[in-house]
């Protein structure tokens, strides 16, 4: 069973960035797809970065410019968060893509002055 691993969210002020790991228990360049969903409070989950198995990403536009994802060549996938807004206030859960999909625990990003 892949498990990943998201550490604690953090509150910032906007403007400011935060970066999250995600790490999984077998070799990311194992799925197909590693993407990162927020939901915010009332809000349908969206997504809003994916890397593939060739290294294509994929931003939603409410983040383009503004979010990096990124991963190593072991266990472990990024998001670079820069210049946050108080509508990127959400959970974040970070995926991987195989035959099915596995999820992270969601991590809370809380941005407000």
């Amino acid at each position: 069973q892949v498990q990943l691993v998201v550490p604690g969210g953090g509150w910032v002020q906007p403007g400011e960035f935060l970066r999250f790991s995600c790490e999984a228990t077998e070799s990311i360049l194992r799925f197909s797809v590693v993407a990162w969903y927020r939901q915010a409070t009332g809000k349908q989950r969206e997504l809003v970065a994916s890397i593939a198995g060739g290294g294509t990403t994929n931003y939603a536009d409410s983040v383009k410019g503004r979010f990096n994802i990124s991963r190593n060549l072991k266990n472990t996938a990024y998001v670079q968060m820069n210049g946050l807004k108080p509508e990127d206030t959400a959970d974040y859960y970070c995926v991987a893509h195989q035959s099915v999909g596995y999820w992270g625990q969601g991590t809370q990003v809380t941005v407000s002055a």
